[in-house]
């Protein structure tokens, strides 16, 4: 069954694309929760108006993560958590502190999930995180873990 995605479906397509899909998965879930409409001959012209609206949005976003990701790299993050007399620390400093720490410093506000580390960091001293701000735009974090 063919239909016109409304909204960005993972491992299905994005906003505007006509896709083929299986008749049960359109009737079930596509059509019922609004996320596309049923695709006939007439909807090219729709299709394509919500491409360009999608391009254009997605042009302002890639922007606006290039401008972020400039500010970012440039900013060196401190964190503060507690540590023992031998530099390592009480617990851990993890995506969430962060994310935190990096709104309080450069005032950019990301999502959590968005911080993606190897392991957490379990001693003071400096590190690199990175931090995927748009598709395609990756800034790379400096951390200073600092005792409290």
């Amino acid at each position: 069954m063919k239909v016109l995605l409304r909204s960005d479906v993972q491992g299905i397509g994005r906003r505007g694309d006509i896709v083929e899909v299986k008749a049960g998965y359109a009737r079930n879930f596509l059509l019922p929760t609004g996320t596309a409409l049923a695709a006939t001959d007439s909807m090219e012209v729709q299709a394509a108006a919500m491409r360009r609206t999608r391009d254009l949005r997605d042009a302002k976003s890639r922007e606006a993560a290039m401008t972020q990701r400039a500010v970012i790299e440039s900013a060196v993050v401190n964190v503060a958590a507690r540590a023992g007399s031998n530099g390592r620390l009480f617990g851990s400093v993890t995506e969430a502190d962060v994310v935190n720490a990096l709104r309080t410093a450069t005032g950019i506000s990301l999502d959590r999930g968005a911080i993606s580390m190897a392991e957490h960091l379990k001693v003071l001293g400096s590190a690199t995180v990175t931090a995927t701000l748009f598709d395609g735009v990756v800034a790379t974090v400096n951390v200073e873990v600092v005792a409290k």
